[in-house]
């Protein structure tokens, strides 16, 4: 009888089809899984500049990346993911040049930011 009633709280608590679904994978840590600026973007920067861009102040400052004149010219962000600045860790050996350029160009057109010369990830390689 304990069994069954194990069996069945057991049962009661694992995620239904729709639950599981909608459940977040995390990445590796190394290296991050994550292939489209969006997911990137949701993945990692917004932990600190704020799911809509704007940026936070508090235990350190993360600033607003929405409607960032800075970001017109395309080498000022990627070089900012590549090696990082002040509080911002690198992620040079973290993202390829593919996903940098991905998040990059997510960055540059959303928030505000209409900047439409995308970064390619030649562009990014060319900046290591």
């Amino acid at each position: 009888m304990r069994f069954l009633l194990a069996a069945a709280l057991l049962f009661l608590a694992l995620p239904t089809a729709a639950e599981a679904a909608h459940t977040r994978t995390f990445s590796r840590g190394e290296t991050f899984d994550e292939q489209t600026g969006e997911t990137l973007y949701a993945g990692i920067c917004q932990g600190c500049h704020m799911a809509n861009g704007q940026g936070a102040a508090g235990a350190g400052r993360y600033p607003a990346l929405a409607k960032n004149p800075k970001l017109e010219a395309a080498g000022y962000p990627v070089t900012m993911v590549l090696r990082g600045f002040n509080g911002m860790p690198t992620f040079a050996e973290r993202l390829t040049d593919a996903q940098i350029a991905q998040v990059v160009n997510y960055v540059r057109t959303h928030f505000g930011n209409n900047y439409a010369d995308a970064v390619k990830p030649e562009d990014v390689k060319a900046l290591r």
